[in-house]
This record gives C-alpha cells, structure tokens and sequence, in this order.
C-alpha cells in the first residue's frame, strides 16, 4: 500500500501542499490540475485515504480500504467518466445528494471526480452550492488535465494543487522490467510526459502501434501505398474502441445486479461515446507518433541522435534521412499536426488518413 509521500514522490511540491493540508486541516474542495499521467489520481487516492482516517476508530484499516481500487470504504465516493463526459444525473445523484449525508465512519466523506474537464456545464453549475456551502464532513477533489475545461466559478472554489509532466527518466524508473531497457527508453521519450501513455507504449498493443506508423511513414517515403498501411492504424483504434465499450458496458451489467437503474437509451450512449473517445484517443496517439517519427528524420540528418524520439530505431531512421530534406521533415510533421486537428471535427477517419499519405507522399517527393 501506497503513502501520500510515496504517491507524490516525483511531485514535491503538491506533496508538500497536500501534507501541509492534512497537517492543519483538509480544505473543502482541490482542484488537483496537470496533464494526463502525471500522477493526480494516485495522489487524490492516498490524499482522501489520510482524510478518512480522521476520527476513526481504526485508521490503518480505514487508509488501507481506501486506497484500494475501487474501494469498498462506504465514505469514499469516486467517480470516473462513462464515455467521454459525465452524466448529470450522476453527480446530482452521487455528489450532491450524498454530500449532506453524515460519514458512515469516521468525521469525514471524500468525492474524487476524475476528468473534471469532462463535465458538462449543466453538472458544473449543479454543483455551485455543494462547493458554496459544503457540509463540513465533505471533501470535494477534482481531477482535471485541461484548465479551460473547468469553470472558473468552480476552480475559483477550489484550492489548486499543481502537478507537472514526469520527466523521461522517471517514467523509466517507474516502468523498469516492463519492456527491454531500449524500448522502455524511447516510450518514455514518447510519452510526453504521460506515464499511462507510455506503460501502454511499452506493452503489446503499443508495439503494434509504433510498427502501424513505422510501415506508414516508409510507404509514404517508398510511394507505395499498395497495402493501403493507413488501415492498420484505423483497424487498431476501431478495436480500441469496441473493447473500451465493452467495459463500460460491462459497467452497467454491474450496476444493474446492485440495483441501479439505466435506460436503454442512456447506456447506449454511453458506449458510443466510450467507443469514440478511445477510437479517436488512439488515432491521435498514432499521429503524435508519425510527427515524432518525421522530426526525428530532422535530428537524424543534423547529426543529432541524441533527441532521437524513436531511438530504438536509429539505424532505420538513419537509413531513411538520407532521403530526406530537412524542408520536408517539417512539412510532414506540419501535415501530419493538420490532421490531428482535423479529428476535433467530424471528418471521416478513413479519408483523413487516405489523404494525409498521400499527401506526406508528395511532400517527400518534391
């Protein structure tokens, strides 16, 4: 079992804000605000078991069933979203409704909201009492990786804890054993600081998708597009994406056998946004890939392995910058970046994929 130390040790300084909070006395709401796989939720978990703690009859028993996941403490509300947002009736239900109640245990209930980004403004402004006038047992943690996507009337009510990208190195340390020391190298590079992103990199579906953008960006430097390598991409996210609303669904079985009712139509679509958020999650992930792997044509050509991305693939990014033009690396991550920004809007994955290939092709080309 994790501690608050141990769980924030690659982030001293939110760890230092979080032990002075339990020091003098949690505050009713935290905004905990970095990017994805920096660290928030494991710190939210063991910074809500510390608070549980308070004022029960066994604290160590109650620290541990909380950082359990999913716990079984009946004062620890978590929620996650199903698909890409939250339900309304979900916070209404499971925030603002139990929030008044007295703790089952101890002196203190704790609600953790991962993806507060993800709320809708309905469920933000649903939730403007319960942080203006909180219960003095609540405790509200929001988990958010993007600030614009969280209202300032609510971030103005919270107390902000900041957590920053884990350098590579840390994210090796964290991963040791997981993969070949090599590849682990060059997934943490790739991450971006995501320590999700890169465990994911380093598994088998994540190797699967580096090979996917390794054969479509030497189709496009070959012109030969003849196995159509776009495809495999689209075919990995598409099966992504069913698997992800398997689990939600999965989800639903769950609540249905404790007595939780869903209409038909609300979990259908939940699975559908479930299917598209991870569809569309994977695609981008596979296009972050194949710009890492344009701008390290650049490195490589000027002398520069050392900020090599890919650097388990030297020897073939070495072979194929000497076809390339520093010119062209950069459009190509430019083309490769348009595409990206394309997938916010309702574009024909296929098409957009068709057309980035053969358009990195005439690039490289020229």
């Amino acid at each position: 079992m994790i501690d608050l130390a141990e769980a924030t040790s690659h982030q001293p300084r939110a760890g230092a804000e979080l032990k002075a909070a339990i020091d003098q006395g949690p505050s009713h709401a935290y905004l905990f605000r970095g990017p994805s796989g920096s660290g928030k939720a494991r710190a939210a978990r063991a910074f809500a078991a510390e608070i549980l703690t308070v004022g029960n009859d066994d604290p160590e028993d109650a620290r541990r069933r909380a950082l359990l996941e999913p716990s079984p403490h009946p004062d620890l509300v978590w929620l996650a979203p199903k698909g890409m947002s939250h339900a309304v009736q979900d916070i209404r239900d499971r925030v603002i409704h139990q929030a008044p109640l007295s703790p089952f245990e101890g002196s203190a209930r704790v609600f953790v909201i991962e993806a507060a980004d993800a709320l809708n403004e309905e469920s933000q402004n649903a939730m403007l009492k319960t942080l203006e006038e909180p219960p003095p047992h609540a405790h509200l943690i929001l988990l958010s990786a993007e600030s614009e996507g969280v209202l300032p009337t609510i971030a103005s009510r919270c107390q902000l804890i900041e957590f920053g990208a884990l350098s590579p190195e840390v994210i090796e340390e964290e991963l040791d054993g997981l993969a070949p020391s090599e590849t682990l190298h060059a997934c943490a590079k790739l991450a971006g600081g995501d320590l999700g992103r890169a465990r994911f990199l380093a598994g088998n579906r994540g190797a699967e998708l580096r090979k996917g953008v390794e054969k479509l960006m030497k189709a496009a430097l070959e012109d030969d597009f003849a196995s159509s390598p776009w495809l495999d991409l689209l075919v990995q996210s598409k099966a992504a994406g069913e698997h992800s609303g398997e689990l939600v669904q999965a989800e639903f079985d769950e609540e249905k056998e404790e007595g939780i009712k869903h209409t038909k139509t609300e979990i259908e679509e939940a699975v559908r946004r479930a299917q598209r958020k991870t569809r569309t999650g994977m695609l981008d992930l596979g296009l972050h890939l194949a710009a890492a792997w344009a701008r390290d044509w650049a490195a490589v050509a000027a002398g520069a392995t050392g900020v090599v991305f890919n650097s388990d693939r030297i020897p073939i990014l070495e072979q194929q910058a000497g076809e390339v033009e520093l010119p062209q690396a950069r459009e190509a991550v430019s083309l490769i970046q348009g595409t990206r920004r394309s997938f916010q809007l309702n574009v024909s994955e296929e098409l957009a994929l068709e057309a980035l290939a053969f358009r990195l092709e005439k690039a490289l080309r020229d």
